[in-house]
Formats: structure tokens, C-alpha cells, sequence
């Protein structure tokens, strides 16, 4: 197929899909920024934050995982993965000490992933880390622009 006009290609850096993907980038890693320097996070998961060994990736479970525990298909919903991804994730922060494994009590074959108590504290810190983060995006854009954008982000997301 030719087209008789010569495609402008300055769009692609600028549609509103890749500045949304740059915006979310810059964020995650501003708060693990933030969560590695965090006094209250355990030294050992501080130091993984620090090394870059902990992702944005990591973060799926951080914002997802329920209080009281999720199955791995659940977790993997919520965060919009694939279950294999999301088993690695949990390995990994497994691993860490953030989370465990437990029987469900609803079904003594499936299993739940909770936060353990060094979880929980990662979750106060990236809790602290994200009113933060927001602060400083309503500081450098004003506290209205950050209200606008967080009214049609939310009115995107659930249309």
C-alpha cells in the first residue's frame, strides 16, 4: 500500500498514551525512591529498593494484594498479569520476606498470598512514599492542574 501524503511523525512522541506511560514511569520511580530511603522500611528491603533490585513491577503487589490476603489468580487480576508473571513476582517477594504463603481457608488446596509484618511496613512506607509523590505533582504542576488530572484520569479509567 503507498500513501501519496508523507506521514508527520512528531505525534508519537507526544500522543497522550506515551506521556501517560512516561508520567506513570517517572512515579513509581520517584516512590521507590522514596520507600528506599524510608527510615521505617527493614534495612534489607531498603537496600533491594536502593539497588534498583526492586521494580515498579514489584509494586503490583504493593498495590493490589488485599489486607487480607489474595489467591495468586486474584492478585494477577487485579493487577492486570498474567498468572505465571505474578507467581514470579510473588517468588521473588517471597523471597524478600514482603509476603507468604498460607492455606485458604476456603479451600485447603489453594493458597493465599498475605504480607507479612515486613510487608506490612513496606506497605506503610509506599503508602507514605505515594502522598509524597502526589504532593510534589501538585506542587510542580499546582494543586488545581493535579485535581484536573486526577478527575479525568479516574473518569477515563472506569468509562
Amino acid at each position: 500500500m503507498t500513501l501519496s501524503a508523507p506521514i508527520e511523525d512528531g505525534w508519537r512522541q507526544t500522543h497522550l498514551g506515551r506521556l501517560l506511560g512516561h508520567a506513570m514511569r517517572r512515579f513509581d520511580e520517584r516512590v521507590l525512591h522514596l520507600m528506599a530511603h524510608d527510615a521505617e522500611v527493614p534495612l534489607a528491603l531498603s537496600n533491594l529498593a536502593a539497588r534498583g533490585k526492586i521494580s515498579a513491577a514489584h509494586i503490583h503487589i504493593t498495590r493490589h494484594l488485599a489486607l487480607e490476603g489474595a489467591r495468586l489468580n486474584e492478585l494477577a487480576e487485579q493487577a492486570g498479569m498474567s498468572k505465571q508473571a505474578m507467581g514470579k513476582l510473588v517468588d521473588q517477594c517471597e523471597a524478600w520476606g514482603l509476603v507468604r504463603r498460607e492455606a485458604d481457608a476456603r479451600d485447603g488446596r489453594a493458597k493465599r498470598v498475605c504480607f507479612t509484618p515486613a510487608g506490612l511496613a513496606w506497605l506503610h512506607a509506599f503508602q507514605r512514599a505515594v502522598m509524597q509523590a502526589e504532593a510534589e505533582l501538585k506542587q510542580a504542576v499546582s494543586p488545581e492542574v493535579a485535581a484536573v488530572i486526577a478527575l479525568g484520569l479516574e473518569a477515563y479509567a472506569s468509562a
